[in-house]
């Protein structure tokens, strides 16, 4: 099944099923995309308002932007199950296999490339989405927060598809490697997340 293309109560029929894909990170791709397009509508709808003339070109270069994060981020949801899939075959091989521990080493960092680049593009959308907050529609702003919120959640869940592959790597110095990028993303943009979320959340109570 093409997941990206699967209607919304397929998607979560097999995500609830025992099928091992999509599994988090296809969930983690989906869940950004929609974050970073609940920004993108912020941006559909202050290009064209007079109101928002001296923003204009930078919404619209950030709103082109967002339509390539967001098919991007619907691609990694089949890119993830086709990562997953060496993973999968590598643990069924037996124990007594001479084979098994390399062809299983590779296979775990094959598996974290996707969240990885998942966890890259959400931060990319949240920059984004903090100029949407701060620049767009007032009559959409809690898009933005809405999407900022999203973004986070995927972004955190990328995270821990990455976190549970790098803790089985034999190869330490990888593993520390790639921990250290993910933790890194993490401190920021979770942060930035939360800064739009508590700004947009504030503008309601002024």
């Amino acid at each position: 099944m093409d997941f990206a293309q699967a209607s919304c109560t397929e998607f979560v029929t097999v995500l609830a099923s025992n099928a091992p894909v999509p599994g988090g990170g296809g969930a983690s791709a989906l869940v950004g995309a929609i974050g970073t397009a609940l920004g993108n509508m912020v941006g559909s709808l202050t290009v064209g308002k007079k109101k928002y003339a001296d923003v204009e070109e930078e919404i619209i270069a950030l709103k082109a932007k967002c339509d390539r994060l967001q098919k991007e981020l619907l691609d990694q949801i089949a890119l993830d199950a086709k990562g997953f899939e060496p993973l999968a075959k590598a643990y069924g091989i037996p124990k007594d296999d001479p084979t098994r521990d390399q062809v299983l080493e590779e296979a775990t960092v094959v598996a974290c490339q996707v969240p990885v680049r998942i966890m890259e593009l959400c931060c990319e959308a949240l920059d984004a989405i903090q100029v949407f907050a701060a620049k767009g529609s007032r009559l959409a702003v809690s898009d933005a927060g809405c999407g900022a919120v999203c973004v986070k959640a995927a972004l955190q869940a990328a995270s821990l598809n990455v976190f549970i592959n790098t803790k089985t790597l034999r190869n330490r110095e990888l593993a520390e490697e790639m921990n250290r990028k993910c933790l890194g993303m993490l401190d920021k943009y979770c942060a930035l997340a939360d800064e739009i979320f508590e700004t947009v959340k504030a503008g309601f109570f002024k």
